[in-house]
């Protein structure tokens, strides 16, 4: 059997797929020492660089980055953490699913790359549609490296609100450990706005809601990312026509734009059956100032309006509802921008994962090898029919049946 890797004093991190660098705040907020950060994307990179000028950073596509260039970057031996999130829009339900996007390759190879490497613990993070794209071949991707390197896994789908972020954001987060068995995150708040996060963090007090976490933030003419975009006659029509908590879809028909009625009719025309209409696009949406917003994409700031002003959010408003302190620089255009808060890990968030992954490396080391020990793919009541079936293929490839449902 494997016995766990010697841990340092100052836990070593590499951040693949850093993008602007969410994860790397909450790394270094727990003490963390971030010896490398890595994206390919110019303006993630360039953000990233102006915010930890102390790290070093591979500006490299992650197949040109070699297990030597790591361990090297981790001062010629393994970090105590490797920790990505491969790009999610091959599989994100924000937007196309194409099963044969090359970046969803990117999820075996992050997976084998660590493997190769062998730190301590692994993290992977991405969006809840990974768990069902393609029938869960990339849950496979992910974990039969690992599995197979000895690695005692843990997936769990967690919403950030639970953990004191101000917005109902769902994600898909796996610990990998050697010779451990790697700790769960454990709720600091409960929250409520969403499917089953009422169940998590009962009597812990509250997260933010996105009036309490918006109030205070300065709108600054002068500055780009803390600007207000002035709508069109029409758009502040519609926008003052919408009450907190509704979208596009509860205007009077005069206020709805014309391809919106086609859209949700469309199987009238086009005979496309019912179960397969996605109906009118939601749009503008009112954010509800009681409750947690809804997930910061990197369309809120054209379509997340102030829950009680007559306007859409400033950059900087997006950035304070993922928890990015006030002080971070965002580089890059106002799409560039818009796209990296879009994407980021919440900081605030990321702080827990940290403390999840420093608690795991305290963990006294033995001979577990090659196991998963949790799949806790949703805390509903129901699975739909395609997350049934990647929990059965789990079962089954694995050995271990989706846990009886806790509530925390």
């Amino acid at each position: 059997m494997d016995v766990a890797p010697t841990v340092s004093s100052t836990p070593r991190a590499v951040d693949l797929f850093s993008g602007a660098g969410g994860l790397a705040c909450g790394l270094t907020d727990r003490g963390f020492d971030v010896r490398l950060g890595s994206d390919v994307w110019s303006p993630a990179a360039a953000t990233y660089r102006a915010n930890f000028a102390d790290h070093d950073f591979a500006e490299v596509d992650i197949r040109d980055l070699s297990a030597a260039d790591i361990v090297a970057a981790s001062g010629g031996v393994a970090p105590d953490l490797i920790a990505g999130g491969p790009p999610c829009q091959g599989f994100s339900s924000a937007g196309a699913r194409a099963a044969n996007d090359e970046r969803n390759t990117l999820v075996g190879w992050y997976a084998r790359l660590a493997a190769e490497i062998r730190p301590p613990v692994v993290v992977f993070e991405n969006v809840e549609g990974f768990l069902t794209a393609s029938e869960g071949r990339f849950v496979t991707d992910l974990l039969d490296p690992l599995f197979e390197a000895g690695y005692t896994i843990r997936l769990e789908k967690l919403n950030v609100a639970n953990f004191g972020v101000p917005q109902l954001r769902k994600r898909v987060i796996v610990l990998a450990a050697l010779g451990r068995h790697p700790l769960r995150l454990v709720p600091t708040n409960s929250a409520t706005g969403a499917p089953g996060v009422w169940r998590v963090g009962a009597g812990l007090p509250p997260t933010a809601t996105s009036g309490q976490a918006l109030a205070g933030v300065p709108v600054r003419p002068d500055d780009r990312i803390a600007e207000v975009r002035e709508p069109g006659e029409l758009e502040l029509a519609r926008i003052r026509a919408l009450r907190q908590g509704e979208t596009m879809r509860d205007l009077p028909e005069h206020l709805q734009h014309r391809s919106w009625s086609a859209r949700a009719n469309r199987r009238v025309s086009d005979g496309m059956p019912t179960e397969r209409r996605g109906g009118a696009p939601i749009g503008l949406r009112r954010l509800r100032a009681d409750e947690p917003s809804k997930a910061i994409t990197g369309a809120a700031t054209r379509e997340f309006v102030h829950p009680t002003q007559d306007r859409t959010l400033t950059l900087r408003e997006a950035a304070t509802l993922q928890t990015f302190p006030a002080s971070f620089e965002f580089l890059g255009t106002k799409s560039e921008i818009a796209t990296m808060i879009g994407n980021a890990i919440p900081p605030k968030f990321a702080a827990e994962l940290a403390s999840a992954v420093k608690d795991t490396l305290a963990e006294p080391q033995g001979s577990v090898s090659g196991e998963v020990v949790d799949f806790r793919s949703t805390n509903a009541e129901a699975m739909s029919p395609a997350l049934t079936r990647v929990v059965d293929l789990v079962e089954q490839r694995y050995g271990i049946s989706q846990p009886a449902l806790a509530l925390f």
